[in-house]
């Protein structure tokens, strides 16, 4: 495929970009969407040992993860008073607790002989904090209650053992922590984020599903496979009639955010057959079945994206009381990404709203976690449901098995396909000769982004 090249950034040949996609939609379009920034990159190879060194990992953990703000859980998770959650990020441990006067997070290490205070991967309910071991105890807001034979700890000085503490912040819903006391505030950090979410809250959905699985790869690596969508074609064949994956949009916006659009409900480019938009919309709907199980019959001259977002907007009204009013076609069908550094995506679109994130396992520049957490809104007039606990699955085990996804089988599929991918290319690098990968200038934008942030806080 040629490619033409303008403004110094190539342009997908004989496919419409997704400003054009989204226009023809008709009616209005929020500004937000209408906005592209793309700046300048480099264009060096980037060494693989930035995914295989133990040394390069090291360096990681101690001068970029204790420095940038992370997303931990969503505020309803440590809602009342005594609610815990436990985070972990590499040798790290932090535990997030709400008090009467607020959230507080402290780093999760008995200050008696080191003891984890709280499980990993933990959450429930405590009244306060105490150690498994000895039985030290620390009140909800940090401070030392009780050491059992405090006659033996004469020298003891209970105001200066005030449990450490870890910064931490809500925006929209979402509970970030930052481990360094001098950190810029997270509303600082989110960039663009607050401006471009005024039309999104979260705080009006909830977590109805969230899965956790082990990869054998790098955390950059498996995040990356996310960030881009050259692959889709090869990978993810089943797709190349319902998304627009060479023609999406990458923007970067500053060192912290950027994000893609991708229009769904269109074929890619790569797309070797046409096919009529009713058997676009038979796709899309798996099986062409509307919110109340009838088939879906498209108008005279309707397209599928316009089918699409007439069942996602009956949907959230007759489910979930939703006013739809004011989104347009492409909030309610797209895929809106967003990344925030160092490893989450933010989907903000109406049909697919959840969160992606992935997280190195222990000290291990070979191992990490994917997470995805997905949300529905809550319910007008009712309460809201619980949170819904992690389910947990090994590396081995396909997505297909796991009955959670049942309801979603082509995503199922799709998780699965990356899953070896990641696999492969992770032990692919170690056995690369040249040592290095060379990303295309447009679509691995937002890879090349993530390294040259990342190596601003290597370089501090």
């Amino acid at each position: 495929m040629n490619i033409q090249v303008k403004n110094q950034l190539p342009v997908c040949p004989d496919a419409p970009s997704f400003q054009e996609i989204m226009r023809s939609d008709g009616g209005p379009v929020n500004e937000v969407l209408t906005r592209k920034s793309n700046p300048p990159q480099s264009r060096e190879d980037i060494p693989f040992h930035q995914y295989t060194s133990q040394e390069f990992f090291n360096l990681e953990m101690e001068k970029m993860w204790r420095k940038v703000w992370q997303y931990v859980c969503r505020a309803d998770q440590v809602e009342e008073s005594g609610d815990y959650l436990v985070y972990d990020i590499g040798r790290h441990s932090i535990v997030v607790v709400r008090t009467d006067e607020g959230l507080k997070a402290y780093h999760n290490s008995c200050l008696h002989r080191g003891t984890k205070l709280k499980p990993s991967g933990s959450t429930g309910w405590s009244a306060q904090l105490q150690c498994p071991y000895h039985g030290w105890t620390w009140n909800l807001d940090g401070t030392l209650n009780e050491v059992p034979c405090s006659w033996d700890f004469p020298h003891l000085d209970y105001e200066a053992n005030r449990l450490p503490e870890v910064r931490v912040d809500v925006w929209n819903g979402l509970v970030f922590i930052n481990m360094d006391r001098d950190a810029q505030p997270l509303e600082a950090y989110l960039g663009v984020l607050p401006e471009h979410f005024s039309n999104w809250p979260w705080t009006d959905w909830y977590l109805y599903m969230h899965l956790e699985k082990e990869l054998a790869c790098n955390w950059k690596t498996a995040q990356e496979a996310f960030m881009e969508a050259y692959h889709t074609p090869l990978v993810h064949p089943e797709l190349t009639q319902v998304v627009g994956d060479w023609n999406m949009q990458h923007d970067v916006f500053d060192d912290h955010v950027s994000r893609d659009l991708c229009a769904l409900a269109v074929p890619s480019p790569a797309a070797k057959q046409k096919i009529s938009e009713q058997a676009r919309i038979d796709r899309v709907l798996l099986g062409g079945r509307s919110t109340d199980g009838k088939t879906v019959q498209l108008a005279e001259g309707q397209s599928a994206r316009n089918a699409m977002a007439v069942q996602v907007r009956k949907g959230l009204e007759t489910q979930y009381g939703m006013e739809t009013s004011t989104f347009t076609d492409a909030e309610l069908v797209d895929s809106i990404k967003y990344n925030l550094f160092p490893n989450i995506f933010l989907y903000t679109g109406l049909s697919m709203r959840s969160i992606h994130r992935v997280k190195p396992i222990g000290n291990d520049p070979n191992r990490c976690t994917f997470e995805v957490l997905m949300m529905r809104p809550v319910p007008k007039g009712q309460p809201r449901p619980d949170p819904a606990q992690v389910v947990r699955i090994p590396e081995e085990m396909s997505y297909t098995d796991v009955p959670e996804l049942a309801a979603f089988p082509l995503s199922a599929i799709t998780f699965d396909q990356d899953t070896g991918n990641l696999r492969a290319q992770h032990e692919g690098m170690l056995a690369s000769e040249k040592g290095a990968e060379t990303l295309s200038v447009y679509q691995e934008s937002r890879i090349r982004w993530l390294h040259e942030t990342l190596d601003k806080y290597l370089s501090k």
